[in-house]
Order: structure tokens, then C-alpha cells, then sequence
């Protein structure tokens, strides 16, 4: 991933705002909380409320009934998993808000545990966000019902595979496209990305899921967790 652009916020300053939806931003750094808040005020999303820990995220959440939530895994007063135990209960008692954890470290085992848990989430590194529009994209994805991964968290389980993994049979080009399929992509968006035929696509996924003895599935999202939950299984 390139480094932090500084010259541009990816940002056309004269296009129209189109409302994006209702959120809440929930971050103990207060700098970085209020400046993503303008950021995505100033393209479209309503930023109904701000919290600094996860007690707080709740009862907003509860209050506001936003659409999308998005949380720093790490907050007072441990600064361990209160994102992660916030984002939990909201997934239980409000299944239809969306869910983007942003984190400074990659959390395999607690991260796994909420992605698996169904659609509308989302997890990315902070240090990865560099690119202003691409981040949107994501936030509109994720809204819409979609599973979104940091390529990272796809890294980290592949590294952890032991010899026996059937993941040591796919070939370098089906490890991208599982990457992308992680990332919530659909055949055709991952043509576009590695400039190839959806046909091409298609022939690579089929062969991933009968690589990985998994069944096809219509669903992108339902297939992206499929994957991850048996690579997670598979994690040493």
C-alpha cells in the first residue's frame, strides 16, 4: 500500500454531496474522531453522534439508530478490546446497523469472530486508509450489505497455514483473487483490478472453492466469509 498522500484528500470540492447515510464515529482520539467526522460530513454521510468508549457507542447507537457504525478496536479504559465487545452487542441487539472496526494492529481471533457473524461489516487497518475516495466506496459497500477485509487479515492467515493447508495449492494468481474476493469484490470488480477477463475470474474462483472444498454460492459476501472462516480454522 503507498505511503499517506498529504497533497490531496481525494476530494472534488465542487461535486454535489449525495447523502450517504446516518453514522456514528467512535474513537478515543479526539483528533482523529472529529477530523474523520468532518471528512465524512463533507461527503454526504450524516454524523449523527461521536463517542469516546463503548459504553457510549451503545446507548448512541441505541438513541440515533444510525445506519453505519465505525470503531476504533482499542478504547478507554483498558484500551484492550472495548471496540470489539461494543461492536458484539450492537450486532446483537441492532443486526441492521453496519459495522466498520478500524485498528492500528491486526486482531486475528476477535476480528474473525465478529466478520463471521454475517453481512454489513468491515475491517481495516487505519494505516492502510490512504486513499479518501476508496475509503467512501468501502463505507457505501459496507452500508449496502456488504463483507469488507483488509487484504492484511487475508495475509496474516495465509502465513499462519501449517504444510497440510490446502491454501499451499493454490497458485500465486488464485491467492490475489482470494485477497479481492476477501475484500468484498464481486468477478467483475476483480477483472477490472487485475485487468483480466470476468470469464478468467470465474474459471479461478471455481477452482479456489474446489481447492478449499468449498461450495459456490450466488452471494459475494456469503462466499467471502465462507473463505475466511476456513482459513480461520485452519490458523496455528
Amino acid at each position: 500500500m503507498e505511503a499517506p498522500r498529504s497533497h490531496s484528500s481525494g476530494l472534488d470540492e465542487d461535486a454535489t454531496v449525495t447523502h450517504r447515510g446516518r453514522l456514528v464515529v467512535a474513537d478515543d482520539d479526539v483528533l482523529l474522531r472529529e477530523g474523520l467526522a468532518s471528512l465524512l460530513t463533507r461527503t454526504g454521510f450524516e454524523v449523527v453522534a461521536q463517542a469516546d468508549d463503548g459504553m457510549r457507542l451503545i446507548e448512541l447507537v441505541r438513541r440515533h439508530g444510525p445506519d453505519l457504525v465505525i470503531i476504533d478496536i482499542r478504547m478507554p479504559p483498558s484500551f484492550t478490546t472495548e471496540g470489539l465487545d461494543a461492536a458484539r452487542v450492537i450486532r446483537e441487539r441492532f443486526p441492521q446497523v453496519g459495522i466498520l472496526l478500524l485498528s492500528a494492529y491486526v486482531d486475528l481471533e476477535h476480528a474473525m469472530e465478529l466478520l463471521a457473524g454475517g453481512d454489513r461489516v468491515g475491517y481495516l487497518l487505519k494505516s492502510r486508509v490512504t486513499d479518501v475516495a476508496e475509503f467512501i466506496e468501502t463505507l457505501d459497500r459496507i452500508v449496502k450489505g456488504a463483507a469488507i477485509v483488509d487484504p492484511s487479515l487475508v495475509g496474516e492467515l495465509i502465513a499462519a497455514r501449517h504444510r497440510n493447508d490446502p491454501l499451499a495449492e493454490l497458485s500465486p494468481r488464485e491467492r490475489e483473487v482470494l485477497a479481492l474476493m476477501a475484500e468484498g469484490r464481486s468477478n467483475a470488480g476483480i477483472a477490472r483490478k487485475l485487468w483480466v477477463t470476468e470469464g478468467t475470474v470465474e474459471k479461478h474462483v471455481r477452482s479456489i472453492l474446489i481447492k478449499l472444498r468449498l461450495p459456490e454460492t450466488e452471494a459475494d459476501h456469503r462466499r467471502v466469509l465462507a473463505v475466511l472462516a476456513f482459513l480461520e480454522s485452519r490458523r496455528l
